[in-house]
């Protein structure tokens, strides 16, 4: 099953950021979306916020 929601450990390595670095961009696109603190950010969100390519993101995500 591919992976839908995206945790700060994951966007780390995607960014190449330290995971306190990944925590707050995570928080950033949380309150860009309207979304209270500590909802799930989906791949999507990630991806439209960062600006990266939905299907590579979900092919390094789920190729674990």
């Amino acid at each position: 099953m591919p992976q839908v929601c995206i945790c700060p450990k994951e966007v780390a390595q995607l960014t190449g950021t330290q995971y306190g670095t990944a925590k707050v961009l995570l928080q950033r696109i949380r309150r860009a979306n309207g979304k209270p603190a500590r909802a799930y950010v989906s791949v999507a969100e990630f991806c439209r916020y960062t600006h990266l390519d939905e299907a590579e993101v979900s092919r390094a995500l789920n190729a674990k």
